[in-house]
C-alpha cells in the first residue's frame, strides 16, 4: 500500500453508517435511523413496525405516512448501507494505480466495514434468511451489483490462466464478508488483516 493510501484512508465512522437523501424530512430520517439500529440489533424477524414506531414516538397508522411497509423499509436501508459501502471502497481504490494495490485497498475497506461493531452494512447484508422470498431476491440482486466492484478488480489481476476468476472472487468475498463472525481486536490491526488476506490471495 502506498503512503498516499495510508494518509488518505477513510474513517470507520463514515463507512459504517448508511447515509440518507438530504431531501427527506427530518421525521423520515429519524425513522430510518431508528429502524436501521433496530434491524442491526434485533434482525429482520425480531423487529416490528410497532418497535420502530415506539422508538421514534410515532404510533399507529401515522407511521405509514412515512413508510410503505416493513419490507420496503428494510430494502431501503439495505440499499443505503450498500451505497455508502460502495463509496467507501471506491474512494480507497481510487487512490491506487496498480491492480494488486487496488485489490488490497478494497479488501481493507470492506473488512473495515464488516468488522466494525457499529456497522449497519454487515447485518443488513447478511440477514436474508427471515425475509420474504420476493424481498430476498431484491436484496440479493442489489448485493450482487455491489460486489461488481470486486468483479472488476479481480478481472484486472494478472492471475494464472488456470485460476477461475468467479471462484476466486467468491472465495475472497466469503472471507471478507464473514469477518464479523471471527474478527477480534488483538495482535494485528484490522487494516493489516485486510492486507494479509489480499496477500494470501495474491499468492494462491
Amino acid at each position: 500500500m502506498t503512503n498516499r493510501s495510508r494518509d488518505k484512508s477513510a474513517s470507520h465512522s463514515t463507512a459504517s453508517k448508511a447515509q440518507f437523501d438530504d431531501k427527506i424530512s427530518s421525521r423520515k430520517r429519524q425513522i430510518l435511523e431508528a429502524a436501521a439500529q433496530l434491524f442491526a440489533r434485533k434482525g429482520y424477524r425480531g423487529t416490528s413496525i410497532r418497535d420502530i414506531g415506539e422508538e421514534v414516538g410515532v404510533l399507529g397508522g401515522s407511521l405509514y405516512h412515512h413508510i410503505k411497509s416493513k419490507d420496503a423499509l428494510f430494502v431501503e436501508l439495505h440499499d443505503a448501507a450498500l451505497d455508502q459501502a460502495a463509496v467507501h471502497i471506491g474512494n480507497a481504490v481510487a487512490l491506487e494505480d496498480e491492480p494488486w494495490s487496488r485489490l488490497e485497498a478494497a479488501c481493507v475497506a470492506l473488512l473495515e466495514i464488516q468488522a466494525d461493531p457499529q456497522s449497519l452494512t454487515f447485518p443488513l447484508m447478511n440477514d436474508f434468511r427471515d425475509v420474504p422470498d420476493d424481498v430476498r431476491l431484491q436484496l440479493i440482486a442489489r448485493r450482487d451489483a455491489f460486489e461488481d466492484q470486486f468483479r472488476d478488480l479481480v478481472d484486472d489481476l494478472p492471475l494464472p490462466a488456470e485460476i477461475d476468476r468467479p471462484l476466486y472472487r467468491t472465495m475472497l468475498l466469503s472471507q471478507l464478508n464473514g469477518a464479523a463472525h471471527w474478527y477480534r481486536p488483538g495482535r494485528l490491526p484490522l487494516a493489516e488483516i485486510g492486507r494479509q488476506i489480499a496477500r494470501v490471495f495474491r499468492h494462491t
